[in-house]
Parts: C-alpha cells; structure tokens; sequence
C-alpha cells in the first residue's frame, strides 16, 4: 500500500494527462485517492497542535507547572540553586527557577505568526514526506522551517520579559547572593540565551503531542480532511 500511494504521489506532480493516464491505469482506484487534500490535511494538523498545545504555555505556569516542557536550570546554575538552599535561601531559589519559565511563556505568545507563515509555505512535496514520514514529522518540518525565525523573535522577548516579569532583578539578587558565599566559583551565566533555546524546545515538544495523537489516534481527527488524509498514512 505504500507504495501504491507513493506512486499516486508521484503521479500528482507529472505535468501532462498521458502521464497521469499511465499511473491511472497502473492503480486502479489512484485518481479518487488523488483527490484528498494531503497538504491541507497536514497544516490542519500542524495548526491544531499549536491551538490546542502550544496556546497552553502562554498560560500563568503554563511551563512551570507542565513537567513535560518546565525549564530547569542550567547546569552552571544548579550549583547556585544548592548552595542558595544549604544557606537557607529556597525560597529565592524557587522565584528563580518560576522567574525563568515566566519569560518563557510570554516569549511563546510571539510565536503563531511565524508558525502560520511555515504552514502556508508548506509545498506538495514537503506534505508527501510528512505524510509517509515518522511519528513527528510534521513537527519536525515545523521546526526546521521555524527555529531560525523563532529565535531571532524569542531572544529580544525573553530579554524584555526578564525585566517585565522581574526575573532580571530575582537573578541579579540571586547571582549576587551566590558569588557572596565563601569560596564558591563564581557565576554570569546568559540566561536570554538559554531561556531562548529552552523555550522554543518546549513548543516543539507541545507539537508533537497533538501530531502523534493525530496519527495514532482515530477520534483525534475531528474533520473529515484529517480522516482522510491520515487514513493514508494508516494504510502505508
């Protein structure tokens, strides 16, 4: 079957109707299956993931309280994070730890523009290998499309929200406390950076949550395009 509908693929991109005659009559049936909207059915997906998903990191502890995509520290600052608790100062830590994933999340209501640009750049081809691709590979093509743009959008966010949110002053306290204690090495790490490219991996991860639910999940396809789009994907 698989190769029934890559043949069918195939035949979609030939220019002249003896070509398309030819791979008609090789496989009965192809012209029907030809008919459904494989691209359309790929951004519909695309686009639910980031309706249903990635719109939930935007949310107070939208990161911070899902496990799945949280933004831990940096392992230069998990020593921090320890010695900050061995001197009684949790509490701090804690603010921390949340200040980060606060920027994380208003970094992310920057990014459907630039996802709904890569979806409406999708081409036929790129729907083909999607389709008969892995469990992930809408997202991956979303990401390879996106990861340049999204971060050249996040950085300046996440630097802005690190003072908008008061992250900036909670690590500058937090980094000042540190470096005070006796002997420690001390610490200056680019936390925009790392908020950046942590956040970003979040998004993608939300993504494929709805991808995989998609493609293995039958009540998952809520319109009659995902049905028959992925009803392919099942028989290849």
């Amino acid at each position: 079957m698989r190769k029934t509908i890559l043949l069918l693929l195939a035949g979609l991109t030939l220019s002249s109707c003896a070509e398309m005659q030819q791979i008609a009559n090789q496989l009965p049936g192809v012209l029907e299956q030809g008919n459904v909207d494989i691209a359309g059915g790929l951004k519909e997906a695309l686009n639910n993931g980031i309706n249903k998903q990635v719109t939930k990191l935007t949310a107070v502890d939208g990161f911070y309280k899902n496990e799945m995509v949280k933004i831990l520290l940096p392992e230069e600052l998990q020593k921090v994070d320890a010695g900050l608790r061995k001197i009684g100062l949790g509490k701090l830590a804690d603010d921390g730890l949340r200040a980060i994933n606060r920027t994380a999340e208003d970094a992310v209501k920057q990014a459907t523009p630039i996802f709904v640009d890569a979806i409406k750049g999708m081409t036929f081809t790129d729907a083909k290998n999607i389709l008969m691709g892995n469990e992930t590979a809408a997202t991956t093509y979303l990401q390879s499309s996106t990861s340049t743009a999204l971060y050249a959008k996040f950085n300046p966010v996440i630097k802005n929200s690190f003072a908008k949110v008061g992250a900036d002053k909670v690590w500058t306290n937090i980094i000042t406390k540190y470096n005070a204690i006796p002997l420690v090495k001390k610490v200056n790490p680019d936390l925009t950076d790392y908020t950046t490219n942590k956040a970003m991996e979040g998004v993608f991860k939300m993504i494929s949550v709805e991808e995989k639910n998609i493609r293995t999940d039958l009540n998952s396809r809520t319109s009659d395009l995902l049905k028959k789009v992925f009803a392919l994907q099942d028989n290849k």
